[in-house]
């Protein structure tokens, strides 16, 4: 019997070991992040798209919209986008999808961006469908964004094998592919009421991603404190550390203040919401003068309809101030001393 306990305590080393150095670490992570320079950049969604899949599906795949505003970003200083991809595209066109990534890369690059992909995501609209997307509900934020995987498919395990190849298949094709900044795995987990039954999934995304092991860090963002078991696995397991926080200056200053006692790179990938004071004059000299990669919600305004506020209602008017988004489809700034502060802040990256 002590033989079998030393041999299954031996064991548990060797995979608690094994599992760890899938992961970076510290000054591999560090090294990485000096040659970024100062990240700065939005979450990008083209203003001709409604949400993930009308973004990418071959018949409304924008390449005009997407290069036209990718180069507003890059006029006003911005070199990274996090970007959102979707499984459904993937299932039922997996080589097209690839060589549509490829392409909206090059395009990036073009404009000195490099984004962050992101895989799965908790929030809004429960069941996405392959095909015609809905059209906008005026006034309402976010009315058309999709949750991956489908919740029929988050709450079944055994719906998971084609996740698995999913995220195999693009981080394989992508994996040393120097255009990209890194991959954000898991968008908000626990959101949309599903608390720890997105554990299990977002347990098997990183081991999924780690037996690819791409040349690209990993991540995924802490974003509320309801849960410390999903904090702590993103925490615990990212190569970087990302959060979101639509705060004041000083909720970012504590969660600034808090985060770098892990020792580790930090990316905030969700920020800026104008009501919120999550404002670019404030809170990007915090990021900057931290060392911390900023990128707020929205580039374009468009149809996600993100100006409007969180549980915005049908049919309201266009807001006087703005809750997310920088310009308007004709490429004119919502506020002209916003973009000249960014264009000013990011002169210097370094």
């Amino acid at each position: 019997m002590k033989k079998i306990i030393t041999l299954c305590i031996f064991c548990f080393a060797f995979l608690l070991l094994h599992a760890q150095s899938n992961i970076w670490s510290v000054e591999k992570a560090d090294n990485w992040y000096k040659q970024q320079g100062w990240l700065v950049g939005s979450d990008f969604l083209p203003s001709t798209a409604i949400n993930q899949l009308e973004m990418w599906q071959a018949e409304t795949f924008d390449t005009a919209t997407s290069d036209r505003e990718l180069g507003w970003a890059e006029n006003i200083g911005m070199n990274t986008m996090r970007v959102f991809l979707h499984d459904l595209v993937w299932k039922n066109d997996a080589k097209g999808f690839k060589q549509r990534i490829n392409i909206f890369l090059s395009i990036a690059s073009k404009h000195h961006i490099k984004p962050l992909f992101v895989f799965f995501d908790d929030c809004w609209n429960e069941e996405p469908k392959i095909g015609k997307q809905p059209e906008p509900k005026l006034g309402v934020h976010n009315s058309g964004w999709m949750r991956s995987p489908a919740r029929s498919i988050h709450n079944d395990s055994t719906k998971w094998n084609y996740l698995e190849d999913y995220v195999k298949d693009i981080l394989t094709t992508f994996k040393n592919d120097r255009r990209i900044l890194l991959w954000d795995l898991y968008n908000e987990p626990a959101n949309s009421d599903y608390g720890l039954t997105s554990l299990p999934l977002l347990k098997k995304i990183f081991q999924w991603a780690w037996t690819v092991r791409p040349s690209q860090p990993l991540t995924a963002g802490v974003w509320f404190e309801t849960y410390p078991s999903i904090n702590r696995y993103q925490l615990e397991h990212s190569d970087v550390i990302s959060f979101h926080n639509y705060g004041d200056t000083s909720s970012l200053k504590k969660a600034i203040d808090t985060l770098q006692k892990i020792g580790r790179p930090i990316v905030c990938t969700e920020y800026m919401a104008r009501k919120n004071n999550s404002l670019f004059i404030t809170h990007l000299p915090i990021f900057k003068r931290n060392n911390v990669a900023a990128i707020n919600w929205g580039l374009v305004s468009g149809k996600s309809n993100t100006i409007f506020p969180w549980g915005s209602k049908e049919g309201s008017p266009e807001p006087t101030i703005w809750f997310h988004d920088i310009f308007r489809k004709d490429g004119t700034p919502f506020d002209s001393n916003e973009t000249n502060f960014i264009r000013q802040i990011t002169k210097d990256k370094k």
